[in-house]
């Protein structure tokens, strides 16, 4: 590994200047930190100790941007420069290989958004939401502490070293580093957890563009949007990012307008589509999205969807600040101890951990990081900005989304998240169940709930999403009045879908690389990315396989969202072990063996979750926890001749037990591979130790760089002065010119 760093801060800071101006700037810089630390720590004392009194949602929103301040201003920059060395003297993937189709230096702001918008699917949204059922602490710990220490870590670490080796899928440098039995046990179980995890960000997205013209207009449009900006940055005004943008912009709100008018027009019968049509249009578009060039639509398209996200995000947070709702959720609910609640079955341990999957730390993102991104990356520093920054934004959304849920009335919270079974799916028997949990709600305030954002009910919209929209339409209206809190819910599912929607076609632009990469092993040709064919059959297959997934999902008698969710939680999370197996063996191979405590820690943390919830979901007698128990319980009934809600015939009946049945060797098959995987590794470590702390890796050999790039989002005034030189020289013709 390198052992040169060009910059000491990837945010552009840099070491301060000599003198008193230097010095000045220093003392106010401890100062404003020791004060950021100070507001922290007061946020964080009144979460862990306020019983029994109103809290402030303020304190979970200080709490969370002042812990993420410091964490990137120091943990991540001494990952970047004292553990990893990045150097920008070194030319990257996107520089050496340029081919515009996959290999594409691209600007760090765009690439930033479309790093963000890969990552951030369903998870940051739903799993937040459905925890809140634990009480807002548990959720808000893991999902600050979490990032910090593991998210945020296994995304920096995973984009560096796969973009020093070319851009490679995790599976492949698994395979390369670990040896043929882990890396082939790696590769299997890295692809079938993906097909997994798309298809359920694509079960989310179908779930929320179901019956809704308005969401179905407004997403199809931002297609032909991304194409024209595209085209716009390639062809017809380079390098203008903000212009782009901003015409992006304005056109993307035109189509979320235009969708409330397509709703209420002639046209809303022929974009009501059903979940099976959805089903055959995600197919289409992941296809088209994973074989075009990057830069036609990926990138645009993710890069534009990207600031509607941030900026419902920094809309929900200053809400907050005008509107300062008071937490109704308690601090830690009877739920946490006790395992028994309706949303979703099981003890705080392990089970918030694993349904706050993304935000905290999401395997997925370790296929972004080692798939789409790591071959568009400009200079090594700004991994930083892109994979440890990307994950700290996704993370605020996640605390985002847990405030929105923990600030509506909570008997509304667990009529709307309860399954149809529990509540009898009417606002009466809901309220005669919600009222048995402990809350005074009425039928009369779940049908105002109802109303209020025009919707026939709410009772029983389980998955998450529709609570989450619930919550940012009442933050939205205490803040800004005007009684829209309809027009702000329809708004929130709407963003709900395009925040989802960009993760399924990132995701399946690096299920193909990983396909090729993998059967490139025993033929060459096909592992050529360049090579057509290879990228078409590849993309179909994905695709294909996912589809048939979601749409298993769609059709399930318990609900998608019910069956598949548990898997997709423990199934990322092992996925994340895998990459932090991957990344403490090649801190480790590289003669770094103090820094594996970076990766390592974060490492035990996840096995010990993982495969603690795995166990009980494959050997729990409980028919709510245990996939096994819970076809048993349905196939005695069968055997009976009853029916089991909400089951309707003996066909239903049959497919809960087959699925419940794949879930569970799922499940088990997952686990062990990743036992496989883990087990490898320690040979290779002991190997490593036993050879004096290092070992021979298949990183690319250094290459100088022709480029100058600013590390951060913005230039510092050394940066700027490189880049006007640079461009001095690119101008006389001896260099590429550089980007501010």
């Amino acid at each position: 590994m390198s052992t040169t760093a060009t910059r000491d801060d990837a945010s552009g800071g840099g070491q301060p200047p000599e003198g008193a101006a230097g010095r000045r700037g220093s003392v106010r810089s401890i100062a404003l930190w020791v004060a950021v630390a100070a507001l922290g720590a007061v946020a964080w004392t009144v979460l862990a100790l306020a019983r029994g009194e109103a809290v402030s949602a303020l304190w979970i929103l200080f709490a969370a941007i002042c812990s993420y301040a410091i964490a990137y201003r120091f943990y991540a920059r001494f990952i970047t420069y004292k553990v990893l060395r990045t150097d920008d003297s070194r030319a990257t993937p996107a520089e050496r290989l340029h081919n515009g189709i996959d290999y594409d230096v691209t600007d760090r702001r765009v690439l930033f958004g479309h790093h963000f918008a890969a990552i951030a699917g369903a998870g940051p949204l739903v799993g937040p939401v459905l925890a809140a059922q634990m009480g807002y602490l548990p959720g808000t710990i893991w999902i600050v502490v979490g990032v910090i220490f593991a998210g945020a870590v296994q995304d920096l670490t995973v984009m560096f070293f796969s973009m020093r080796r070319n851009g490679k899928s995790l599976g492949q440098m698994v395979r390369e580093e670990i040896g043929i039995v882990g890396g082939i046990a790696a590769l299997i179980a890295v692809f079938t957890i993906m097909i997994i995890i798309l298809a359920v960000l694509a079960l989310i997205v179908v779930n929320a563009l179901a019956e809704s013209p308005w969401g179905v207009f407004s997403i199809a449009l931002t297609i032909p949007i991304a194409l024209f900006m595209g085209l716009y940055l390639r062809r017809l005004r380079p390098g203008r990012v903000l212009e782009a943008t901003g015409i992006g912009v304005a056109l993307l709100l035109l189509a979320i307008i235009g969708g409330g008018w397509v709703q209420e027009s002639g046209l809303a019968d022929a974009l009501t589509l059903s979940k099976e049509w959805l089903v055959l249009a995600l197919v289409v578009y992941g296809f088209v999205a994973s074989v075009l060039p990057v830069w036609l639509l990926l990138t645009p398209r993710d890069y534009l969807s990207t600031f509607m996200k941030i900026g419902v995000i920094v809309l929900l947070a200053l809400s907050l600040l005008i509107a300062r709702p008071v937490l109704q959720a308690e601090a830690v609910t009877d739920f946490a101890r006790e395992g028994t609640g309706p949303v979703f079955a099981g003890s705080l341990f392990p089970f918030v951990f694993i349904t706050i999957a993304c935000g905290a730390l999401s395997g997925f993102h370790a296929l972004i990081s080692s798939g789409t991104t790591p071959k568009m990356v400009a200079k090594e520093s700004q991994v930083r900005l892109i994979g440890y920054g990307g994950m700290l934004m996704e993370s605020f959304v996640a605390i985002s989304a847990l405030i929105a849920a923990c600030v509506i009335d909570q008997g509304l919270y667990f009529a709307m998240n309860s399954p149809a079974g529990a509540t009898g799916g009417a606002v009466d028997t809901a309220a005669t169940f919600v009222n048995g949990l402990g809350f005074d709600t009425s039928a009369q305030d779940l049908a105002a709930a109802a109303a209020a954002v025009q919707e026939p009910t709410l009772i029983s919209r389980t998955g998450g999403a529709p609570t989450l929209a619930v919550g940012i339409s009442q933050i939205f209206s205490d803040a800004f009045g005007g009684g829209l809190q309809a027009f702000w819910y329809h708004f929130a599912i709407m963003f709900e879908a395009l925040f989802i929607l960009t993760a399924v076609d990132a995701g399946t632009r690096v299920g193909r690389f990983m396909l090729q990469d993998t059967i490139g092993n025993v033929w060459k040709r096909f592992g050529d990315l360049s090579w057509r064919p290879g990228n078409v059959i590849a993309s179909a297959v994905v695709v294909g396989l996912w589809g048939s997934v979601l749409y298993i999902g769609v059709t399930d008698p318990l609900g998608g969202v019910n069956q598949l969710f548990p898997l997709f939680g423990i199934a990322n999370q092992l996925l994340a072990a895998i990459a932090l197996t991957l990344v403490t063996v090649l801190l480790i191979k590289h003669g770094k063996l103090r820094y594996a405590w970076v990766t390592g820690v974060p490492l035990v943390w996840d096995l010990v979750v993982t495969m603690t919830a795995s166990w009980q979901k494959v050997f729990s007698d409980v028919p709510a926890i245990g996939y096994f128990a819970q076809a048993q319980r349905y196939r005695d009934a069968r055997d009976a001749g009853e029916l089991l809600a909400p089951a309707t015939d003996q066909g239903q009946m049959d497919q809960v037990i087959f699925n419940s049945t794949l879930n569970g060797v799922l499940q088990s098959f997952f686990a062990v591979l990743v036992i496989i995987v883990v087990v490898n590794a320690v040979f290779v470590v002991a190997r490593a130790l036993r050879a004096g702390g290092s070992l021979p890796t298949t990183e690319e050999p250094a290459v100088p760089s022709s480029l100058v790039e600013p590390a951060g989002l913005f230039a510092t005034a050394e940066e700027k002065r490189a880049l006007a030189e640079h461009e001095a020289l690119a101008g006389a013709g001896a260099g590429d010119g550089g980007r501010r």
